[in-house]
């Protein structure tokens, strides 16, 4: 008989497997800076829906008929600037608080301890060379939670156009609308969902052993060889499974806009009604219901992403 061979089973390119520390991970926004103005925004996952739409796209085979797609609605209540960062060769070397921030925030969330506002620093470019901005998301307005979301987002444009910016919304709420339009790639960032302690069969994709086995089918046949006399890390066991940082590339945004007098929003299992902006993005995205998530401009665009064209027709329920 020929040698049984078999690739390893679960990828290491994810390791630790562990849960994550926090909700929100963090963006490397140096990489991340073709969008409009923001390059990212705060959004809640709603839950999935089928949607029926109209393909236009170039030299498909479906061109001009009626195609149902599965979509995931996001929930992206109105953001506001807490803080302003001021980075200088990476580092960070000042950071201002807004003023006039709300009250309702300093109950919720311990507001970091930063300088007051000083708008005067913008003038001294020599001491910068980036800045970006500390949001919170008003999900107060969502009925979610009453906690908000904290996070940084960087900017696009050159300097002068991030310094405009900062200083015509510093006291604005910021739309999603403003930010994303109709048609365009996003990334979208955040954990999925947990499925605590699983075995390696679950957790790895290990092949079950045969039902004459000792010690059980649902195991690794070995943990290795005598010596070295120790587990390596490579050795499939069980453990935490899900709460992972994960990224979904090039998104295509079906439709975005307001939830007001929009019957298909209202009633979303696990979740209740969509009460402020909302983006459709196609396919599916990681996390539970209410689960918070960072959606940004693409990192890596595709051809074949970005040339599928979709007209929405009817969202099914």
């Amino acid at each position: 008989m020929p040698t049984r061979k078999s690739p390893r089973k679960g990828s290491l390119q994810f390791w630790p497997r562990k849960r994550a520390r926090k909700f929100l991970p963090s963006v490397n926004w140096d990489v991340i800076s073709s969008g409009k103005n923001l390059n990212g925004f705060l959004c809640y996952k709603a839950g999935m829906v089928s949607v029926s739409a109209k393909d236009n796209t170039p030299n498909s085979l479906m061109k001009g008929k009626k195609i149902v797609i599965p979509c995931t609605i996001l929930e992206c209540p109105p953001m506001k600037i807490l803080s302003i960062r001021f980075y200088k060769n990476g580092n960070v070397v000042n950071e201002f608080l807004v003023e006039n921030i709300d009250k309702e925030l300093k109950r919720k969330i311990r507001i970091p301890k930063a300088k007051k506002q000083d708008l005067s620093y913008f003038e001294k470019k020599d001491n910068y060379d980036d800045v970006r901005i500390i949001v919170y998301s008003q999900v107060k307005k969502t009925g979610i939670k009453k906690t908000p979301d904290l996070s940084e987002i960087g900017l696009s444009g050159t300097l002068d156009e991030k310094i405009n910016f900062v200083r015509e919304n510093l006291i604005k709420e910021i739309s999603v609308l403003d930010v994303f339009e109709k048609g365009q790639l996003v990334d979208l960032r955040g954990l999925t969902k947990g499925q605590g302690l699983q075995g390696p069969v679950k957790r790895f994709g290990i092949t079950l052993k045969s039902h004459k086995s000792e010690k059980g089918r649902r195991r690794p046949g070995s943990l290795g060889p005598w010596h070295p006399a120790r587990v390596t890390f490579r050795a499939p066991m069980a453990g935490q499974m899900g709460m992972y940082t994960r990224n979904v590339y090039n998104n295509k945004i079906i439709d975005l806009g307001k939830s007001e007098n929009k019957e298909e929003l209202k009633g979303i299992k696990n979740f209740g009604d969509v009460k402020t902006d909302y983006i459709i993005v196609r396919g599916s995205v990681q996390g539970p219901s209410k689960r918070q998530l960072i959606m940004t401009s693409p990192l890596r665009k595709t051809k074949k992403q970005s040339k599928k064209n979709f007209d929405l027709l009817e969202i099914i329920r």
